[in-house]
């Protein structure tokens, strides 16, 4: 009930008011049924752009620290993301991972829409980084079609550390969808995964037309973040 009244009511109607956003292919996203949503993360404000402009529900994979931060902004945030469907994810390990796909294999065998960020993370820098394979497991051990989304302009509007975002027109792409019943039974198989991803990846990269890094963003970050750490103590 509170989903259908953030959408409807409350948030759904200020978003499309004050951002504009420019909807294109959203004849791709099936009317019913399970499917994945699979898209580019650039931004806080992508988890409430797409949800809003979707005709329906989609519950996201979303991660573990929106539901564990502290104080009343902590509670209320997970009050939020727990009253809007979203899913808690603990992205600390192997073991996590495979918590994270059984609980998108639930969402997906009730017939209902997944969303996920294959990246793992919000984009740092606004490029496009090389995606995790939990996104094929899922496709694959479901056998679910992959519905591929690319958000354009909301890393301008709100990069990250940015608290609240600028007025501005986004667009929201959704391609065609991609079938992987020719792989039905391999995902086990880690070239299978990693294949399946690439071209899942592939896909949101010609929707978005980001530049494109073969690298995990989550690797990335920490290596900047050790730089900055060193560069801090030499300047001691």
């Amino acid at each position: 009930m509170f989903y259908h009244l953030l959408k409807h009511v409350l948030l759904g109607p200020l978003l499309r008011l004050l951002f504009r956003p420019r909807i294109e292919g959203l004849e791709n996203v099936p009317a019913t049924g399970a499917a994945i949503v699979a898209g580019n993360h650039l931004s806080f404000s992508d988890h409430f752009l797409m949800p809003a402009i979707l005709k329906r529900r989609i519950t996201f994979l979303a991660k573990a620290e929106y539901f564990t931060g502290p104080g009343l902004k902590g509670r209320l945030t997970a009050a939020f993301f727990r009253s809007a469907g979203q899913i808690p994810v603990d992205r600390s390990g192997k073991e996590a991972g495979q918590a994270a796909i059984r609980e998108g294999l639930a969402v997906l065998a009730g017939g209902d829409l997944l969303g996920i960020y294959p990246e793992g993370t919000r984009s740092h820098d606004g490029r496009l980084y090389k995606g995790k394979v939990g996104v094929a497991a899922m496709a694959l051990g479901a056998g679910v079609p992959v519905i591929p989304c690319a958000m354009v302009g909301t890393f301008e509007i709100q990069p990250p550390g940015r608290k609240l975002p600028r007025l501005g027109r986004v667009t929201i792409r959704f391609g065609e969808p991609l079938d992987f019943s020719r792989y039905a039974g391999l995902e086990g198989e880690r070239a299978v995964l990693r294949a399946v991803t690439d071209e899942i990846m592939s896909a949101i990269l010609a929707l978005s037309g980001q530049e494109y890094v073969d690298r995990y963003a989550g690797e990335v970050k920490a290596e900047q973040e050790e730089e900055r750490r060193r560069a801090r103590r030499s300047q001691r």
